[in-house]
């Protein structure tokens, strides 16, 4: 009888974090589509749209004149995108010097025409209507 009741609160456990998974499966892959969606824009090079398009938070932090001023000078030398593939995207609801939410913080390994091996991290966060944004942008 024993053994029959573990086998069960094993299965139950089983289930449960294969929900879980799946639940963050779905926010990722949403989250993903949210900064891919971003990052078109940017690499349009329509820097105030981005800013408008990036989430209440990122928003608040960053006027839109100095991000319009950051990412010029950062992504023009670059040059155009050659090629740019996910590396990985770890779904986490706590991020230094953030709020806590809901985020996925995304790596892409990218190619631009003026620098062949770059990393692109990429932060969507869940803002307060329940639409993934991006909250966070870096390229080392």
């Amino acid at each position: 009888m024993l053994k029959r009741i573990l086998c069960f609160a094993m299965v139950g456990i089983f289930i449960s974090s294969t929900v879980a998974m799946a639940g963050e499966s779905e926010k990722i892959n949403a989250a993903l589509t949210a900064a891919k969606k971003w990052l078109a824009i940017v690499d349009g090079g329509k820097y105030s749209d981005s800013w408008k398009e990036s989430s209440e938070y990122f928003r608040q932090a960053v006027s839109q004149e100095q991000w319009e001023q950051a990412v010029q000078g950062v992504r023009k030398p670059l040059g155009k995108v050659l090629s740019r593939k996910k590396m990985s995207a770890t779904y986490t609801t706590s991020l230094p010097g953030a709020p806590d939410g809901e985020y996925v913080v995304i790596q892409f390994a990218t190619s631009f025409a003026n620098k062949k091996s770059g990393v692109e991290t990429i932060t969507p966060m869940m803002d307060k209507d329940g639409v993934w944004r991006v909250s966070g942008y870096y390229i080392k």
